[in-house]
């Protein structure tokens, strides 16, 4: 099967412009999301359980007020491609969904 195939810095462009709010720092991508604590915690779990299903794994720092989460493709020796595009959107869904307002 062979490792996954980097991206040129045209199809990168393509890919960002499809995901507003992400931005390209080197051979990552990477979004920082304003979302309280424990709702970013549940979204962690999904990103988790999501990242397992698809054999790829983000990287995310969790702070008190903010999650951030950078991708980058470790078998294509850490270059950008199709699967973390694929994962951005994702992630970027599941924070989406993790937005509600508390109870209390």
């Amino acid at each position: 099967m062979g490792a996954p195939r980097p991206l040129t810095h045209e199809e990168i462009a393509g890919h960002l412009a499809a995901l507003p709010g992400w931005e390209r720092i080197g051979d990552r991508i990477t979004r920082t999301y304003a979302i309280r604590y424990h709702a970013a915690v549940a979204a962690i779990v999904t990103i988790a359980d999501r990242s397992r299903r698809i054999q790829h794994h983000a990287d995310l720092d969790l702070r008190i007020d903010h999650l951030r989460a950078t991708l980058t493709t470790h078998d294509a020796g850490n270059r950008l491609t199709a699967a973390d595009f694929d994962l951005a959107a994702r992630i970027d869904a599941i924070v989406a969904a993790h937005q509600a307002l508390p109870l209390d």
